[in-house]
C-alpha cells in the first residue's frame, strides 16, 4: 500500500461532499502519474486555500478515463478517475490545519522548518505526488481519529465564500472563473524588482544548462546580465519565428523564453507587483493572436502571491479565450521552486519536463 496526495480546492471539496463520494478525479495531464496508483493505495486529501487535511480515500479501481460531468455542470476537467472508498471525510470545521502543532511537528517536510516560510509547500504542490510512507501512515491515522474527536478549527465563513469559484458558460463549454477584489495599485518596491531580476537570470541559467537558447526582452538584458553571464550564442539577438509583426512584438516582451531550434519550448512571465498582472495579459494576447500555438506557459511569483495569481488566472477575461481557459495552458511556479530547481544535481542531464515536478495547476 502506498500513499498519494489528492488536492482539493474549496469548490471541488464542496462538490465532493455533495456527491456519493465514490470517485476522485484528476486532469488529463496527470494520467501518467495516475497509472502508478493501484487498488488498495490511499489518497490523502488536502484542501488548498484553507491549508487543511480533509480526507482519506481508499483506491478501489485502476485508473480510467470518463468525461461524464461530476463536479462541473458541463465539461468536467477531472476526467482521469479512480473509484474510491471514503475511509474518512471531515467537514471543513473539523479539517486539520497543516500548521497545527500536532501536524507540523510530525510531518517529515515541516517539522524541522519555521512555519512562516514557504519551503514546506514543495511536497504538496500537485496531486498524485507520492507521500513518504511515514507521513502517509501518520496522516491517515490522524484524520480517522479526527472523525470521532470534538476538536473544532473555526473557519471564517465570509473568507471561505470568496474561495468558492463560479462557473460561466463559454462558447463551447462551462469554465470556472473568479472575480478578485480590487486592491490599491502600488509600485513594486526596489528590492522586489531586484529579486525578480534574479529570478529572470536564474531561469535563463537553468534553460541554458538544459541546452536551450534564451530570449530576454532587450530592455531587460543589461540588468539580467549583471546576474547571469551567458555562453556565446546562448542569448539570441533575434527571434527565429515566422509570425506576423504584432505577434512577434508580443512575444518579444515575455520575460524569459526557452527555445530549441526555431521553436519556443517554454515561456515565463515573472510577476512582482501586487495588483497588475501584465504578464497574464501578454500571455492572453499571445493565445488570442495565435490560438494554435503550442507553448508551455508559466507565471512565476513569490509564494505569498500564489493565491492572487490563481485568482487572476481565473478572471473571465482569461477564461473565455478562443483557445480555452488560460488555466488549461498556464501553470504557476514560485520563486522558491525555481531556486530549488536550480540546485538540482545533473541539471544538464535533465529535460524541461522536470518542471512538472515544480509547477502548480489552478484547480
Amino acid at each position: 500500500m502506498a500513499y498519494y496526495l489528492d488536492l482539493f480546492s474549496p469548490f471541488t471539496y464542496e462538490a465532493f461532499l455533495e456527491s456519493p463520494q465514490d470517485v476522485s478525479g484528476f486532469r488529463i495531464r496527470q494520467l501518467n502519474a495516475a497509472r502508478k496508483i493501484k487498488p488498495g493505495d490511499r489518497l490523502i486529501c488536502y484542501m488548498t486555500k484553507l491549508s487543511r487535511w480533509i480526507a482519506v480515500l481508499g483506491v478501489t479501481s485502476k485508473v480510467y478515463k470518463d468525461d461524464t460531468p461530476r463536479f462541473y455542470e458541463n465539461d468536467d476537467p477531472f476526467i482521469v478517475r479512480f473509484k474510491v472508498n471514503p475511509i474518512a471525510v471531515l467537514q471543513k470545521e473539523k479539517a486539520i490545519p497543516i500548521k497545527e502543532s500536532i501536524v507540523w511537528d510530525n510531518l517529515s517536510f515541516t517539522r524541522d522548518i519555521p512555519k512562516h516560510g514557504s519551503q514546506w509547500t514543495g511536497p504538496i504542490r500537485s496531486s498524485l505526488k507520492k507521500l513518504n510512507e511515514e507521513d502517509g501512515i501518520f496522516l491517515e491515522d490522524l484524520i480517522i481519529k479526527q472523525t470521532t474527536n470534538d476538536i473544532i478549527y473555526p473557519v471564517d465563513e465570509k473568507e471561505y465564500e470568496k474561495y468558492l469559484t463560479k462557473q460561466i458558460r463559454g462558447e463551447h463549454k462551462s469554465v470556472t472563473v473568479s472575480v478578485p477584489e480590487d486592491e490599491d495599485e502600488e509600485k513594486a518596491e526596489v528590492h522586489e524588482v531586484r529579486e525578480s531580476v534574479k529570478i529572470q537570470a536564474l531561469l535563463s541559467k537553468i534553460g541554458e544548462t538544459m541546452g536551450f537558447k534564451i530570449w530576454l526582452p532587450k530592455g531587460d538584458r543589461s540588468r539580467v546580465m549583471q546576474e547571469w553571464t551567458p555562453e556565446s550564442g546562448k542569448l539570441i539577438e533575434n527571434l527565429p519565428l515566422n509570425y506576423d509583426q504584432v505577434t512577434i512584438k508580443t512575444i518579444e516582451q515575455i520575460d524569459v523564453l526557452w527555445l530549441k531550434r526555431r521553436s519556443i519550448v517554454r515561456a515565463f512571465e515573472i510577476e512582482h507587483t501586487t495588483a497588475i498582472y501584465s504578464g497574464l495579459l501578454r500571455m492572453a494576447d499571445l493565445l488570442a493572436l495565435q490560438p494554435n500555438m503550442d507553448i508551455k506557459l508559466h507565471i512565476v511569483s513569490p509564494v505569498e502571491r500564489r493565491e492572487k495569481v490563481f485568482a487572476e488566472i481565473q478572471r473571465p477575461v482569461f477564461s473565455l479565450l478562443e483557445k480555452g481557459p488560460m488555466a488549461d495552458f498556464c501553470t504557476y511556479l514560485s520563486y522558491d521552486s525555481i531556486q530549488d530547481l536550480s540546485e538540482q544535481k545533473y541539471l544538464n542531464r535533465l529535460s524541461d519536463t522536470v518542471l512538472e515536478d515544480y509547477e502548480e495547476i489552478v484547480e
